[in-house]
């Protein structure tokens, strides 16, 4: 098949290179519109001829996203990695495969990059070689070959259409029964908590569902790189950072949203994803008054998330010493929550922690046994 469509591909190459130039003395417009008119015709006459899936493929590498169009079309796929014209890999199911198609030649591959810049308004220069937008259902991050030494390279995940609950969450083995009391729990006492794990353990899909929690009338303020939380109310709103590549726009962080957010009368701040020097102006908002709110780290274990998070909040705060960072921390953090991820590509609920107090060495935090729900909830 791939042998098949490289043939003609190749030949409708090698028709348009030897399209007439202006002998018509026509404007550049002019010339520009009559040459793609005469290109459409060459691949209207080679596609008519071949069987129509061929043909429709081939449509695509010229006109659309060539052979991403099947893993965008498929809901399953929750995950488009392209590495290169022939070295495309695809999330389904939570495993990672390689896509038996690829781009037909470098030059297709290149102007579908360019045309998924254009659609997504995400685009790179020498200066800026990399950056991130939205795109359709999915969040788009591209980075330019200046970096990778060979092709550019781009990535596709896909932002669910539905949002996650929990009880989709537990239909998919994630949690019990128990667990899920637990998190109403911590939603209607308004405890303050992260959401932690690695790469691609569910996150965001348990901050969605957490939002799902809350009641119709509370304003909730979500703080975003990228839009991929689902607002849980009409009184509820989302700031996004922004960047600009061009460098015309002023850049917007998140330590910038948070202190603009507090202005909005939030009754939960709500961070997607903390990742810098905004760790310390969150965490102040949640020692101050803005109870029940809560985020997601990047971080293994809730040690590892502690010790991140004090480097964090050391990035906003660096003339603070270390006995000042974890007393914010202590004052503002109840809960961690610890999302994980089998080999197998089965995300599951790893545990809850709750932080006991700080001691000399550090913080005291223990494990709390869900299935004992009577015990747990009085520790709320």
């Amino acid at each position: 098949m791939i042998s098949l469509l490289k043939q003609h591909y190749h030949n409708l190459q090698d028709a348009i290179q030897n399209l007439p130039l202006n002998e018509l003395l026509l404007s550049p417009d002019e010339e520009t519109q009559l040459r793609s008119q005469k290109i459409d015709q060459l691949i209207e006459h080679e596609t008519s001829l071949l069987d129509a899936g061929v043909g429709e493929r081939l449509r695509q590498e010229f006109y659309s996203w060539g052979p991403l169009c099947s893993l965008m079309d498929d809901e399953a796929v929750t995950e488009i990695l392209v590495n290169g014209p022939d070295k495309i890999w695809f999330e389904k199911n939570g495993c990672l495969q390689e896509h038996q198609d690829g781009f037909l030649s470098e030059i297709s591959f290149r102007n579908c990059i360019e045309r998924l810049s254009q659609a997504a308004k995400c685009f790179i220069t020498v200066e800026h070689p990399s950056a991130d937008s939205s795109f359709g259902d999915f969040r788009l991050s591209l980075i330019g070959a200046d970096l990778t030494q060979n092709h550019a390279h781009l990535s596709l995940r896909r932002h669910p259409k539905n949002p996650w609950t929990f009880e989709r969450l537990k239909a998919h083995q994630w949690c019990d029964e128990a667990s899920i009391e637990f998190f109403k729990n911590l939603i209607q006492k308004k405890k303050n908590f992260l959401v932690i794990g690695s790469t691609g353990s569910g996150k965001t899909s348990v901050l969605n569902s957490l939002l799902n929690l809350l009641p119709a009338n509370e304003r909730v303020v979500v703080i975003e790189d990228t839009s991929e939380i689902a607002l849980s109310n009409n009184a509820s709103m989302k700031l996004l950072t922004r960047e600009d590549p061009q460098g015309i726009l002023p850049s917007i962080d998140q330590t910038q949203l948070v202190k603009r957010s507090l202005r909005l009368r939030p009754d939960r701040l709500v961070m997607g994803e903390v990742r810098g020097a905004e760790a310390k102006d969150f965490l102040m908002a949640l020692a101050t008054g803005h109870a029940g709110s809560f985020g997601t780290l990047h971080a293994q274990d809730p040690q590892q998330a502690l010790i991140r998070l004090e480097m964090l909040i050391q990035m906003g705060a660096p003339q603070w010493n270390l006995t000042a960072i974890r007393r914010l921390i202590q004052l503002s953090l109840d809960y961690i929550l610890v999302a994980g991820r089998e080999p197998s590509g089965l995300r599951i609920f790893k545990g809850a922690y709750r932080l006991c107090s700080l001691e000399d060495h550090g913080f005291l935090v223990e494990p709390l046994d869900l299935t004992s729900s009577g015990k747990t909830l009085e520790h709320l």
